[in-house]
């Protein structure tokens, strides 16, 4: 390859990973101005708007970027009115598939997210068509640098955690929507800020899937985060041993 043609490909990576950060940044954002407007500035009485902050400062979001969402809410910019959405269906190999995402236009969200499904292979269901096959759980995740297991397991299941595991050097928790706060708080407290603190969909039993369907069901939940509008997607697939798109 020519030193032209390296540097060319080298600005195309760089070009796509700023690309990614600026989408991911804007969807941090439109999450802190939701949680602000729902309950308020304050991170410590807000859960969802500490969540969000956790997650903005894990994927190394500016503080002006930060500081701009918090004030373009306090603001009342009617340009910031989000509603919350939830679309369900099932994608390639009948997995299920939930979304969730924040927007200012359903009529615009629900076309394109019922697109992105048929486009690939799956389609759109009613409302609770397939949530019935997840917990809707907290989920808090630490480097395992931070403590040992034995240190992580002593204090997430003295305040009520339901299930911890060791997986690519991470410690992954999950707990009842109503120990979420708790948990968070004292596993802060012990071990400063995890990398993620969320609300999420655990599939209650999983749907093994072939590689070829795995790479398409990929292509859609990209297709799917792809969208502006979309927060979150879960799915119930188990994908095969040593799988790599």
């Amino acid at each position: 390859m020519s030193g032209h043609s390296q540097f060319k490909n080298i600005m195309y990576r760089k070009g796509a990973q700023d690309a990614r950060k600026a989408k991911v940044f804007s969807k941090i954002s439109r999450e802190i101005t939701v949680a602000v407007k729902e309950c308020g500035s304050d991170p410590e009485s807000n859960v969802r708007l500490r969540s969000a902050l956790i997650n903005a400062r894990s994927e190394n979001m500016p503080n002006d970027n930060i500081e701009r969402a918090l004030k373009k809410a306090a603001g009342n910019d009617p340009s910031m009115d989000y509603q919350f959405v939830r679309y369900e269906g099932y994608g390639p190999g009948g997995v299920a598939v939930i979304v969730e995402g924040l927007t200012d236009n359903k009529n615009r969200t629900a076309p394109e997210v019922r697109a992105a499904f048929s486009k690939l292979g799956g389609g759109l269901g009613e409302t609770n068509s397939v949530s019935f096959q997840f917990d809707h759980v907290g989920y808090l995740r630490y480097s395992c640098a931070v403590a040992s297991e034995e240190e992580i397991f002593e204090v997430a299941l003295e305040v009520g955690a339901d299930d911890i595991i060791s997986t690519d050097g991470y410690f992954e928790i999950t707990c009842s929507l109503e120990c979420f706060s708790s948990l968070r708080d004292a596993l802060v407290k012990k071990f400063s800020e995890p990398s993620e603190a969320r609300i999420i969909w655990q599939p209650k039993n999983v749907v093994s899937i072939s590689e070829e369907t795995a790479k398409i069901l990929v292509k859609l939940i990209d297709l799917l985060e792809d969208n502006d509008d979309v927060q979150y997607v879960a799915t119930n697939a188990c994908f095969p041993e040593n799988y790599d798109d």
